[in-house]
């Protein structure tokens, strides 16, 4: 039972921290840069906004974004923030399926205990994976751009992708360490004796049927 409860809770962790990643990925506000203070920007509306595909100026009359379509000279740090997030959140669309396939509640066939421990580990070391990708990327894009122009605040989708990696990193652990393979031994002793004494006449006593079973061989 206390597997199963931790299973449970991981799942809903990588899952959520899943979405963060892939919210991260697909939306622009990691950073807010200016070059001056930040009373002077303000006042001459020269905010910017900057993520992995577009950069935007922000003011109270206009919010333009131009896209980086010029891959190959793009800085180092946002080249490897788009190779890791979209890996991250590639990754996770497999991972989310194997763990959802190892919950307690689903069953597919006539699928054993060890499979389904098998699966959740593997579905908890991909999610371990998943926030490695996600967070080379959260660490070293505010650097970078802090570096580059003048970093002035974090943006939504930067703290998306913290929370994100937190729960991923979380939800995989708990995942790799909820998995117990020796429960499944007993269970299917237990299974394989029920089938064999209703088998041989049901009520039977277990002693009983043993006998007659070894009478039956040396027949």
């Amino acid at each position: 039972m206390a597997n199963s409860c931790l299973q449970l809770c991981g799942f809903l962790l990588s899952s959520l921290g899943w979405l963060g990643v892939v919210i991260a990925t697909s939306t622009n506000d990691w950073v807010t840069m200016c070059k001056y203070g930040v009373t002077t920007c303000k006042k001459m509306d020269e905010l910017q906004s900057k993520g992995p595909w577009e950069e935007c100026v922000i003011s109270t009359a206009l919010y333009h974004c131009v896209a980086f379509t010029q891959i190959l000279e793009l800085p180092a740090y946002i080249q490897t923030t788009r190779a890791l997030m979209i890996l991250g959140s590639i990754m996770g669309l497999p991972a989310v399926i194997l763990l959802l396939m190892s919950m307690p509640c689903i069953s597919i066939g006539n699928d054993a205990q060890s499979a389904k421990n098998k699966r959740a580990i593997l579905g908890g070391v991909l999610m371990v994976v998943v926030a490695l990708c996600a967070l080379v990327p959260t660490i070293w894009f505010p650097i970078g751009a802090n570096q580059e122009l003048g970093l002035m605040s974090f943006g939504f989708s930067l703290y998306a992708g913290w929370v994100g990696t937190v729960f991923c990193l979380l939800g995989g652990v708990m995942l790799m360490c909820s998995s117990d393979s020796s429960a499944s031994s007993p269970r299917s002793y237990q299974d394989n004796n029920h089938y064999y004494y209703s088998k041989h006449g049901g009520g039977s006593l277990p002693v009983a049927s043993s006998n007659h079973h070894a009478k039956s061989a040396h027949v």
